[in-house]
């Protein structure tokens, strides 16, 4: 795909993270980007201090007049934007080249050996990982990943001198099966986006074909227990990761976790590294990290430039998130949405504060996902020492009959469960004691946590809101 005989790019979905770092790589090609997407959020208002405009009103008549030329303007969507949208339909009805998100990356990744780090939990964290791993190499990296990388505050890096791009494989809409990966990766295959794939078993068959698209001479790497889905993939060289399994190929040993740090020696059928160190945020992420070193290894990263990269590795916006601990009050945000990945995070939490009352505040993403693996996250929330619930964000999708966050409550047999709006949530902690609060989910929980930085600052001075 040539996309030099476009000057300008429109993007509908300008905000979401996927198609922001697609606006950050055109914007850097010398393009003229601009997009339209129905929220103002930290990161619109960063794309725009970047020189990308962005309108919020789904309106044709507010799109500059320069992006409005069928000859030089490339339209980029992606499948969450639904038909009714005037802004594509005016693109579409006036004969634009329309192109999705999923097509546009594919186009990109084909030009790069990409290492596509694909699953249903820990993509970003691990693509981010070994993003970061490899920019400590002389050639750097290129990378378009699905969260903000906290040593970059951006989703993307580039580098002219790297023949390697990192990228997450997204199965939803099935947008994987676009790439063609040199070193392929699947972290997790648990059920989701059953809206999609409609069965467990479909999705895992698009596992297998996405590990089929691994080029023969590259890498598969997955994680230990989920091989049998990857059989067939043609990828001569195939391995195996774990946190801790001695039979996976790669895994963990002498695993420490403190408050202040966590370390590990990372054994692979190549030789042992011992005592890598890097910021403590549970085992999940020395699982994420394994799989991140190993690739940034094959990828041609020294010893001393895994240490280096693991050791400042600063996380991903709204991954463990870690926001405040004085020691006695701890805050952690996280986008966690699946049953899956809470029960990972809680894991992690308590590795770290094993003595400490972890209160979360959860709000659902998805009627969909809510109704379907409703028991699942009721079992997942009842490990935490108090749960409060939000009402369920809607994301793309219209409400369910019958689907609300009092059905997800009423399955979680706990005693200490309470149902809050957004607006409560910051009075209520103040008159609260907690010791270590989640803020959970994908949607718009995110925006609590200026707020509850606020509260916090104020419990912790001692002084009172009015």
């Amino acid at each position: 795909m040539d996309f030099s005989r476009y000057s300008h790019i429109f993007l509908i979905g300008t905000g979401g993270i996927g198609m922001s770092a697609l606006a950050r790589y055109f914007r850097l090609k010398g393009k003229a980007v601009s997009g339209y997407d129905r929220t103002r959020t930290t990161l619109t208002g960063e794309l725009e201090s970047e020189g990308i405009t962005i309108i919020y009103e789904d309106n044709p008549a507010l799109i500059d007049p320069q992006f409005k030329n069928p000859g030089n303007v490339l339209l980029i969507f992606t499948p969450a934007v639904k038909g009714d949208n005037q802004i594509l339909q005016y693109f579409t009805s006036h004969h634009f080249t329309l192109l999705k998100r999923s097509e546009v990356l594919g186009a990109i990744a084909a030009t790069y050996k990409t290492i596509a780090i694909a699953g249903t939990h820990g993509k970003t964290t691990t693509s981010s990982m070994v993003s970061h791993l490899l920019n400590q190499t002389p050639n750097g990296v290129n990378a378009l990943v699905g969260g903000i990388i906290k040593n970059y505050q951006s989703n993307f890096i580039y580098s002219e001198k790297s023949e390697f791009m990192v990228t997450e494989a997204d199965e939803f809409d099935r947008s994987f099966l676009k790439l063609r990966p040199y070193f392929g990766v699947i972290t997790a295959c648990d059920a989701d986006h059953l809206d999609i794939y409609g069965t467990a078993e479909e999705l895992i068959h698009a596992y297998e074909q996405f590990a089929e698209l691994v080029d023969p001479e590259g890498i598969l790497l997955t994680k230990k227990g989920i091989e049998p889905a990857v059989a067939k993939a043609q990828a001569k060289r195939k391995f195996t990761y774990s946190l801790d399994d001695p039979d996976a190929d790669v895994y963990a040993r002498h695993v420490h976790i403190d408050e202040h740090q966590m370390t590990f020696d990372l054994v692979t059928p190549f030789g042992t590294i011992n005592q890598l160190a890097m910021k403590p945020t549970g085992l999940i992420n020395i699982e994420n990290a394994v799989a991140a070193c190993f690739l940034a290894l094959q990828a041609g990263a020294a010893e001393e430039e895994i240490r280096r990269g693991l050791s400042t590795f600063a996380g991903v916006r709204r991954r463990f998130d870690l926001h405040f601990n004085n020691g006695t009050l701890v805050y952690i945000d996280d986008y966690a949405h699946h049953p899956e990945e809470i029960k990972a995070l809680i894991r992690s939490v308590k590795s770290i504060f094993p003595l400490k009352k972890i209160t979360g505040i959860f709000q659902p993403h998805l009627f969909s996902r809510t109704r379907d693996f409703a028991d699942d996250f009721a079992l997942s929330l009842q490990s935490l020492d108090e749960v409060i619930l939000l009402e369920i964000y809607p994301a793309r999708e219209k409400p369910i009959e019958g689907i609300h966050s009092t059905f997800l409550m009423e399955k979680i047999e706990h005693s200490h469960k309470s149902l809050l709006s957004m607006e409560e949530i910051p009075y209520r902690l103040l008159h609260h004691d907690f010791e270590v609060l989640l803020t959970i989910g994908a949607g718009s929980i995110e925006t609590l946590v200026e707020p509850i930085m606020e509260m916090i600052s104020h419990k912790t001075s001692k002084q009172e809101i009015p």
